[in-house]
């Protein structure tokens, strides 16, 4: 995690209270007001402009700057949007983080969700100087914000006095309020507490981050249910175990590497299949429980289990190679846990140029759901408990993505594809991304549609090249062979049926296996991923809702996502025009 310092303080300092020294008046008498302290201050610390690279001497000359050349003055969006104090750090820190054009600021209503965002309350720069400059209204009192002279005699003197003193009281509870926030999620006086303590280690360099996502991460699945629950999910583990137990020409004699490998299960289809050598690498404590695994099925001649994470092992025996890459990387709305950046590091690592990944591809659909049920169980239930309104306790509900299972008929569009993951070519970099979208309502009668539905389709090609845009998933729906025909493949290896001599032989085909996570198939341990409408989208059949799908990493949880939707709603006819664009942020964690 980036280093992170309170506005004008250092990390040694955070656990203090705020102390305001008073001094002496200086020997030529003359008399610093607020101003000239707070100006005298800030005119020392250079400042960035909010929409480029230069860097100014000082905050107030960045914004005259950012006047001049971007035509945008930040005092005066301070009180045309009438922010408070934390809404002004938060949009500071939006531009800073975001980087949208200044004409797109201009245009902020003071409605956008981004402004109670929490995380923008984090500086995006250490020490940010436009975070600590007072704005021309800063102040309700008009003689501190706008008087400059000095009383001219005692009783405006002790007025003016008590003025200051309000404002400093102000400004003291701004910055102690903000300081408890900020030290409750990132645990600032844990860290503090922890720089005071004797190192062994003469470095004074701090090895550990104020959060390890990754401890969590991989102690989590350490543990025996998570993996009972994995495997225990059949269309998840019998599409694996067909693609692999029945290609046979793509796993003989193979080098594979299983990534994430848990309790060992695709390293054993791999070596059934025919691979010369396996690695299975996992950085939990599963891995010690894999080994015996492998032991105990007669397999350790092939199958190697590494402990650590893979982006940091060596293959033992000089390897430096492989042919495939398996890895069951997904997670909820498909990218949640980041696991895929693991993979992608093997891949540019370890992955032969010609070699394989299972899955190649894998595709995030995006749909409306009338979600008619969620919204009963988790918002309408809180409206009268025993004759009390309870409803402030489903506030929570439009904040975080929900994980649940809806059913087919709750589906009231087609989905269209958000992101498409060829896993051979993408960037890391290329999984924080915007998409457009545009869905139209499939519904036979007026709907209230509460939702949006992610969720992720998923493909093996043995060629490994990319399936036809067109590709659809396959459904596995109840008493499909495919969750009992595999459990035969498993005891023992496939074999191709002979042909008889005066029968047709037709080219061999690559094999391409499929499944989707959507309510069409049955489940899987994915389930859904729902975003709860705050205000339902009224619908019939034809009304179409578009807009911009957004999708990062959090800033707070490197494992966890932020999403982003903007989108309108136009009604079936075609001279109407679109609503206002509405914007929702989720937490997916």
């Amino acid at each position: 995690m980036a280093s992170f310092r309170l506005p004008g303080h250092n990390l040694d300092d955070v656990s203090n209270d705020v102390r305001i020294e008073e001094e002496e008046s200086s020997s030529d008498g003359e008399d610093d007001t607020w101003e000239d302290w707070v100006s005298d201050s800030l005119a020392k610390q250079p400042c960035r402009s909010l929409f480029d690279d230069t860097v100014l001497p000082s905050a107030v000359e960045a914004l005259e700057y950012d006047k001049k050349s971007h035509g945008f003055d930040l005092n005066e969006a301070y009180s045309r949007l009438a922010l408070d104090t934390h809404q002004r750090i938060r949009l500071v820190n939006w531009i800073r983080k975001e980087k949208p054009s200044a004409a797109d600021v201009k245009n902020i209503t003071g409605k956008e969700g981004f402004l109670q965002v929490d995380q923008y309350l984090i500086p995006a720069i250490d020490d940010d100087p436009l975070l600590q400059l007072q704005s021309d209204d800063w102040s309700d009192d008009e003689e501190v914000a706008q008087s400059s002279e000095r009383p001219s005699d005692l009783p405006s003197a002790l007025k003016k006095i008590r003025a200051l003193e309000n404002a400093l009281h102000k400004a003291q509870q701004d910055l102690v309020d903000y300081r408890g926030f900020v030290g409750d999620r990132l645990n600032l006086t844990g860290l503090a507490e922890a720089l005071r303590e004797p190192s062994a280690s003469s470095s004074t360099h701090v090895g550990a981050p104020l959060r390890d996502d990754d401890s969590h991460y991989f102690q989590s699945y350490g543990e025996n249910e998570i993996h009972a629950v994995m495997i225990q999910d059949k269309v998840r583990t019998a599409t694996y175990a067909s693609f692999i137990l029945t290609t046979p020409e793509l796993f003989k004699d193979a080098v594979v590497l299983d990534v994430g490998c848990g309790t060992g299960i695709l390293s054993l289809f791999a070596a059934r299949a025919g691979a010369k050598r396996v690695f299975a690498v996992d950085a939990s404590d599963i891995a010690e429980k894999a080994e015996k695994i492998v032991k105990a099925n007669g397999f350790d001649h092939i199958i190697k289990v590494i402990r650590g994470k893979v982006e940091s092992i060596e293959l033992p025996d000089d390897i430096k190679q492989v042919d495939i890459i398996i890895s069951e990387w997904m997670g909820y709305a498909l990218l949640y846990e980041s696991m895929l950046d693991s993979v992608l590091h093997a891949r540019d690592r370890f992955l032969k140029p010609d070699g394989v990944l299972a899955p190649s591809q894998t595709k995030m659909m995006f749909g409306l759901c009338d979600a008619a049920e969620i919204y009963k169980e988790r918002v309408a239930f809180w409206g009268d408990i025993y004759g009390f309104d309870l409803t402030d306790m489903a506030t929570d509900v439009y904040e975080d993505s929900i994980v649940d299972i809806v059913s087919p008929e709750s589906m009231v569009s087609d989905p269209c594809v958000v992101k498409d993951l060829y896993i051979k070519d993408i960037a890391t970099r290329q999984l924080d991304f915007s998409s457009s979208f545009k869905l139209v309502s499939t519904t036979e009668r007026k709907t209230k549609i509460h939702a949006f539905v992610l969720y992720f389709d998923t493909f093996f090609a043995e060629t490994g090249k990319p399936v036809p845009d067109d590709a659809r998933a396959h459904i596995v729906r109840e008493g499909d062979p495919i969750l009992a025909e595999v459990w035969q493949l498993g005891g023992r290896r496939h074999i191709t049926r002979r042909m008889s001599s005066g029968e047709y032989i037709k080219p061999y085909e690559p094999k391409t296996v499929s499944f989707t996570t959507g309510p069409q198939s049955v489940p899987t341990h994915w389930k859904q991923t729902l975003f709860l409408l705050r205000e339902p989208i009224l619908a019939d059949e034809g009304t179409v809702v578009q807009g911009i799908f957004k999708c990062r990493k959090s800033d707070d949880n490197s494992r966890e996502l932020d999403v982003e939707i903007h989108y309108s709603v136009k009604a079936s006819g075609e001279d109407d025009q679109p609503s206002d664009v509405i914007v929702q942020t989720f937490k997916v964690r």
